[in-house]
């Protein structure tokens, strides 16, 4: 089936001076994913997402956005997204209500249901004036102005900022599990975060960047099948153990723990021809796998 992607950042280079904030960075998103963009604060990542809203100007490559040129059609494009900053503000004269009601005027389509829904959920007074809102009330204030219209392309820039644990959590689990499931296969989530771990369960695919580079890029249950952590115990201490492939050996006394990188059948076969007492393997996290992306360098799948 020959998809139009909802993304395709094709080369992206965007510099700042002397120095690439972006350095030809390639990435294709489908329709109706949770595309995982991870990267370490000044990796890049705001400046790419501000280059798909045609805030910024490439310095090179291109951007797409359903095939579009943001540049070109901007009206086209923003039509059909809604965006989260990393930092949110409002008219500082307008309630939640005035803002969801003005937010609501640029849209086609508004779903009051859910606006009620989530004000509920968050707790937030729509009499407030917005200047008397905390910085995690604002950003709930953002995020519902953006799934209310029920917008083709979620791009969400650091969404869960702020936020406290028990909010972040439902937010991530049931308001955006909620808002793809609501048009499987056509709502498609664009998320830059670095609390990896809360969205484990919902990133279908991802790109990890470092000084605007891409680093690596997979299919999450593919990384998971890939990357490994080995656990073995012996009686006693073992000698050195040569095992060329690992990303990490540790040792700890009887205990040894190794992250794999797509050898972990050859490691395991090293480590039992030692005789192990015990020997566990495990998937390593996504968020495992972005601090043991440092070991790989520039390596891609």
């Amino acid at each position: 089936m020959n998809e139009t992607p909802v993304i395709q950042i094709q080369n992206l280079t965007r510099r700042y001076g002397k120095q690439d904030a972006v350095n030809v960075l390639s990435l294709t998103v489908r329709p109706g994913r949770c595309y995982g963009f991870f990267g370490r604060n000044g990796a890049g990542k705001t400046t790419t997402i501000k280059c798909l809203l045609n805030l910024l100007r490439p310095t090179s490559g291109s951007v797409r956005v359903f095939g579009l040129d943001p540049q070109k059609d901007e009206v086209a494009v923003k039509s059909r997204i809604a965006y989260v900053p990393d930092v949110v503000a409002f008219y500082p004269w307008m309630t939640v209500r005035d803002t969801l009601a003005y937010l609501a005027s640029f849209r086609a389509h508004w779903n009051r249901d859910i606006e009620a829904d989530l004000l509920r959920r968050f707790g937030l007074n729509a009499t407030q004036k917005t200047t008397a809102l905390s910085k995690g009330q604002r950003t709930q204030l953002a995020l519902i102005g953006a799934i209310c219209p029920e917008p083709e392309l979620l791009l969400l820039d650091e969404p869960t900022s702020g936020l406290d644990p028990i909010v972040r959590r439902e937010f991530i689990q049931t308001v955006i599990g909620a808002y793809q499931s609501g048009d499987a296969g056509r709502r498609t989530v664009f998320v830059s975060t670095h609390l990896i771990s809360e969205f484990e369960g919902l990133i279908d695919e991802f790109t990890i960047i470092e000084q605007g580079r891409e680093l690596l890029t997979m299919d999450a249950d593919a990384a998971r099948d890939r990357f490994k952590k080995i656990r073995a115990r012996f009686a006693q201490p073992p000698a050195r153990l040569d095992l060329p492939g690992a990303l990490s050996v540790k040792q700890n006394g009887r205990e040894v723990e190794i992250v794999a990188n797509g050898s972990s059948e050859a490691l395991l076969a090293k480590l039992k021809a030692h005789s192990p007492e015990e020997v566990q393997t495990e998937s390593l996290t996504l968020e495992e796998i972005f601090v043991a992306s440092n070991t790989l360098g520039s390596t891609k799948s």
